[in-house]
């Protein structure tokens, strides 16, 4: 059988995960799929993913590829692969992508949804799923801060040392900040991110709410690329991964 290229579309909650790289000695989500490819198609797999998410960070929508020999018909492989996956992980589509299709070299652009739950009594049902945050938050201001991000800017002041990357430029097509009740999402879309890039504008964002900075000050902090001068990185449980934009109609 002449090799395929093979995209998925999953979901997953990242708590019980090191993220989706795979690593030596931490269970990460990569690795669970590869197992449990690897036990359908019978041989060795190596998948690609959209992006690399954190550990405890969650994906509504994700994109993954991998290459096999084997003849499985790709209709059958979503309900093949789920028996194997923990129930955590679900694979919902299978595709057969042109050999050039890489997850994330095709990859147009991406969205993340940062899920704030804004009461002073926390629910249980959001635990890992949401940051709990008690002290009242002014969305208004949030959304104000959250539009200073928008455009193609270096963002260097809103990254956390990690990946080297080639440059720190980036265009934002997108910050939206809505409230629902005691929910908040914190909405943003761009043609790709750095490490902790969302996290980090969500913690500006909250530093803008509580007064500790003016939405205004936010071009001159990107200006300044100095990550001391933003607000803090939030924490992994409350991120998603929640749209990806290809060419190919593999969601």
């Amino acid at each position: 059988m002449e090799p395929r290229n093979i995209a998925l579309r999953l979901s997953y909650t990242g708590t019980a995960y090191h993220g989706w790289q795979v690593q030596k000695n931490a269970v990460t989500v990569a690795e669970t799929l590869e197992k449990a490819l690897a036990s359908v198609v019978g041989h060795p797999v190596r998948v690609t993913g959209a992006g690399r998410t954190d550990a405890g960070v969650h994906a509504q929508v994700y994109v993954a590829n991998f290459r096999t020999t084997s003849g499985i018909p790709v209709e059958r492989l979503p309900l093949a692969v789920n028996t194997r996956l923990p129930d955590d992980i679900s694979v919902f589509k299978a595709t057969v992508v042109p050999d050039e299709f890489n997850a994330i070299g095709s990859c147009l652009k991406k969205e993340y949804t940062y899920k704030i739950y804004n009461s002073r009594i926390r629910d249980p049902f959001y635990v890992n799923r949401v940051w709990f945050y008690p002290r009242r938050l002014d969305e208004a201001v949030m959304a104000q801060a959250a539009r200073q991000f928008a455009g193609t800017h270096d963002f260097a002041a809103v990254r956390s040392v990690g990946t080297e990357t080639r440059t720190t430029v980036r265009t934002v097509h997108y910050f939206d900040i809505t409230r629902q009740g005691n929910m908040i999402d914190c909405r943003v879309c761009a043609d790709g991110f750095l490490y902790n890039m969302v996290r980090a504008m969500v913690g500006t964002c909250i530093y803008a709410a509580e007064g500790k900075l003016d939405p205004a000050d936010i071009p001159a902090i990107l200006e300044s690329r100095n990550r001391t001068l933003a607000g803090p990185t939030a924490p992994p449980d409350g991120l998603y991964m929640t749209n990806l934009w290809y060419h190919e109609d593999v969601l």
